[in-house]
């Protein structure tokens, strides 16, 4: 059955879930600074003016990326790789859009702030 297959169920599911959470990031952004909720790197949370560039916009990416990843999913539809493969594949789309989503957001904190030089 189509839907039992890991690369439809890996990344759909992964990315309602990138969807969800980038929806309320987005919607109840945390205010300040801290170790339990939002986007949290070194450079996101170097100042506040960092976290709060850095809150939206890994909210938006999130959004856009886990709709990539629903629509991904949807090679499960049509393509019944053995299981091991399809598990391969459907981790190795999720943890794709992971990295990308580090990689889009760390960027745009470089160029948003990239004359905020910290000797």
């Amino acid at each position: 059955m189509p839907i039992e297959n890991p690369l439809f169920l890996i990344p759909c599911s992964s990315g309602l879930v990138f969807i969800a959470v980038g929806l309320i990031m987005f919607k109840f952004p945390p205010k300040k600074i801290n170790g339990i909720y939002g986007y949290k790197t070194a450079s996101a949370m170097k100042t506040q003016k960092h976290w709060d560039f850095a809150q939206k916009y890994a909210a938006k990416e999130m959004i856009k990326l886990g709709a990539v990843l629903s629509l991904l999913g949807g090679l499960g539809l049509t393509y019944f790789p053995t299981e091991k493969i399809a598990l391969f594949l459907g981790m190795g789309l999720l943890i794709a859009m992971v990295v990308t989503l580090f990689i889009r957001v760390e960027i745009a904190i470089k160029k948003t702030f990239h004359d905020d030089v910290t000797p």
